[in-house]
């Protein structure tokens, strides 16, 4: 089996969080997704899950942290290039990041 990476997040607001990802170059699959949560794929081996807070909390034995004023993790994707860093950079700022 290969060895896999699922980022789990807690979003408060899933539509938004799947529209941000999204303009990162995240793509969604559908199988692993509901209203509840979402699996965005960033590739073959590497997943993020945005959850609902409900959703979240049902994996989670402790507060949601609220990341406006706390922080949860830091998380790095690998780039092919400068400018593909660039423009994932400037696309996550446009979609609110």
């Amino acid at each position: 089996m290969a060895k896999q990476i699922f980022i789990n997040l807690a979003v408060k607001d899933l539509q938004k969080a799947m529209a941000f990802y999204t303009a990162l170059g995240f793509t969604n699959n559908p199988q692993f997704s509901d209203d509840s949560g979402k699996c965005m794929v960033w590739s073959e081996h590497i997943y993020v899950m945005i959850l609902t807070h409900d959703k979240f909390s049902t994996f989670a034995t402790k507060e949601i942290a609220d990341t406006k004023s706390k922080l949860a993790g830091l998380f790095s994707l690998s780039m092919d290039s400068l400018d593909d860093v660039n423009r994932c950079l400037e696309n996550g700022l446009k979609a609110g990041g």
